[in-house]
């Protein structure tokens, strides 16, 4: 599972976990005072906020272990930068309510999940500008099928690197095991982050972007 627990990994990747998290923190908060629209996005920061916490409570078993479903790919298109507080909160949650997850690694977890969040979210505001402009659905739909899958990806990445930097001869064959685990859910969340691209650009535009 990508949420790490207490006492696994070292000190260092531990601190540079709570750096990141803090730093990208600052920088949402100082984005949303420039903008001026912390307002606005409270409640779409709520909802997806709680669908990412909902998401990682649903454990599919995978051989001898599990993996559980993330949606982050889905939050970093509807959210954009607020994706990476959102994730942050749901993560904290997480931890103190269901022990899903340790308190040290909120940080590190949180890095891991939050950055390909904000990654796949950049990456279809750049490139879906003109299809949700043309309200072309199926290109959309595609794009964030693309996007859903890729988060997931980049998270198993960078949850698998941290293992490995605490300790390769300990964690390698564990990060291998971690990503043949999230095969499924790669396929599973570019089908349902497409979908609900395509059925929010229907009837809720403005959810995924300026139209």
């Amino acid at each position: 599972m990508v949420h790490i627990s207490d006492g696994i990994l070292s000190l260092p990747v531990l601190a540079a976990g709570w750096a990141i998290t803090i730093a990208l923190l600052a920088v949402a908060l100082w984005w949303s005072k420039k903008k001026g629209n912390l307002e606005e996005e409270i409640p779409k920061l709520s909802v997806m906020t709680a669908a990412f916490f909902v998401a990682s409570l649903i454990h599919i078993p995978v051989g001898p272990t599990s993996a559980h479903f993330i949606l982050n790919g889905l939050v970093g298109v509807i959210l954009g930068i607020f994706a990476f507080p959102a994730i942050f909160i749901g993560v904290v949650l997480q931890a103190v309510l269901f022990q899903h997850g340790g308190i040290t690694t909120i940080g590190i977890n949180t890095v891991n999940m939050g950055i390909p969040a904000l990654i796949a979210g950049g990456i279809f505001k750049a490139g879906c500008g003109g299809i949700l402009s043309n309200r072309n659905e199926i290109s959309a739909g595609i794009f964030g099928a693309l996007v859903g899958g890729l988060a997931v990806v980049l998270t198993v990445i960078f949850t698998a690197v941290a293992l490995i930097a605490t300790s390769k001869e300990a964690f390698f064959e564990i990060a291998i095991a971690l990503t043949i685990a999230h095969i499924p859910i790669i396929v599973i969340e570019a089908i349902v982050t497409g979908s609900i691209v395509v059925f929010l650009l229907k009837v809720k535009p403005e959810l995924i972007g300026s139209i």
